[in-house]
């Protein structure tokens, strides 16, 4: 008898989380856009980093205590924060504001394949041929979005 987390083969929970990530980034793009417009892309930014500071660094000084303020930690930390968050969500929110959601979608959906690529060169990842496959259909999928006309988007067609 299958178990609650897999049906013939497919992974019920894997599926519903990919679902979720989906819904997740839908949501990022209609509400950046929006917030984009609304007040200045870096004001949107300092405040969702705020927000996850608040959530995160308690966390982090519960599990690692006084090694976060270490001076080997502290410069690292912040260079990661500015490369890997701030500068990319800052930018993110200029294009929000500048371009179609749906030419941002597209290239939103070239990040999964520029990882791996980067997985593949740093790391020596090496992903199966399914998971190239699969990184290509989303690609594919966006694009052809991207060619669906705005008014049948919008009259819901």
């Amino acid at each position: 008898m299958p178990s609650l987390s897999s049906a013939q083969g497919l992974d019920i929970a894997g599926a519903l989380m990919a679902l979720g990530a989906g819904a997740c980034w839908a949501g990022y793009i209609l509400f950046g856009t929006r917030t984009g417009k609304q007040a200045s892309g870096g004001i949107t930014v300092a405040f969702g980093m705020t927000v996850a500071a608040i959530v995160l660094v308690p966390v982090g000084a519960v599990t690692q205590g006084l090694a976060l303020i270490s001076w080997e930690v502290l410069p690292l930390g912040l260079l990661v924060a500015v490369l890997s968050s701030a500068l990319p969500y800052s930018l993110e929110m200029v294009a929000l504001r500048n371009m179609p959601t749906q030419a941002f979608s597209v290239l939103m959906s070239l990040e999964p394949a520029i990882a791996a690529l980067a997985g593949f060169v740093i790391l020596s990842e090496q992903l199966s041929l399914l998971q190239w496959l699969a990184i290509g259909l989303v690609i594919i999928a966006s694009i052809g979005s991207s060619f669906t006309p705005k008014k049948a988007v919008e009259m819901g067609v």
